[in-house]
């Protein structure tokens, strides 16, 4: 009878280190998942410009301490030991975490308050599901999942049953992100 063996973990090091090959590739408590690297669309494209115009301007009418808006498969080093690193489309972070960056540092390292994953024709639920409960595992506060095809937002929250909102309504961040507030169909447009 023949057992099997844990994989071994890889690190941020050897991950990072990893050929620029056309995949797509995510650092999972260090485990490498990997895929063909989707093609954007103009429609993925333009929603992500889109959320990251309005929590930009959202952080710039904010009160200093301000945080940051990352965007274009932002790296992101989640956790480590085993490492977790991952490619977000939008993300919001703290001014703590944003101050706590160095010149020096290419990705992000440390946990984003909000996380913004645009659905690609290609996205399976699971892979989205896996992602969704990494962020969540992770301490990000809201995930928000946005699908440009039939234009809607479902934001995942620990704790709490998923909401889903509709281009009918109005997206809020709190208490997360204090005063923030869109139309669902103003992302879209």
């Amino acid at each position: 009878m023949s057992t099997a063996t844990a994989p071994r973990l890889m690190t941020h090091a050897e991950f990072i280190a990893l050929p620029d090959d056309g995949m797509e590739r995510n650092l999972i408590r260090g485990v490498v998942q990997e895929k063909p690297m989707t093609r954007r669309n103009r429609f993925h494209s333009k929603t992500e410009a889109t959320i990251a115009y309005y929590l930009k301007s959202w952080v710039m009418k904010s009160s200093e301490p301000r945080g940051d808006v990352l965007s274009g498969e932002a790296g992101v080093y989640l956790s480590r030991d085993p490492d977790s690193t991952v490619g977000i489309d939008v993300a919001y972070v703290s001014a703590e975490t944003a101050a706590a960056q160095t010149d020096d540092t290419t990705m992000l390292d440390g946990v984003p308050i909000l996380v913004v994953e645009i659905l690609s024709p290609d996205d399976t639920v699971k892979e989205t599901n896996d992602k969704i409960n990494e962020y969540i595992a992770a301490g990000v506060k809201q995930v928000w999942i946005v699908d440009p095809h039939f234009h809607f937002v479902r934001v995942h929250r620990p704790g709490h049953e998923p909401e889903f909102y509709t281009v009918d309504d109005e997206l809020t961040a709190e208490p997360d992100l204090p005063g923030f507030r869109v139309m669902v169909a103003r992302l879209f447009e």
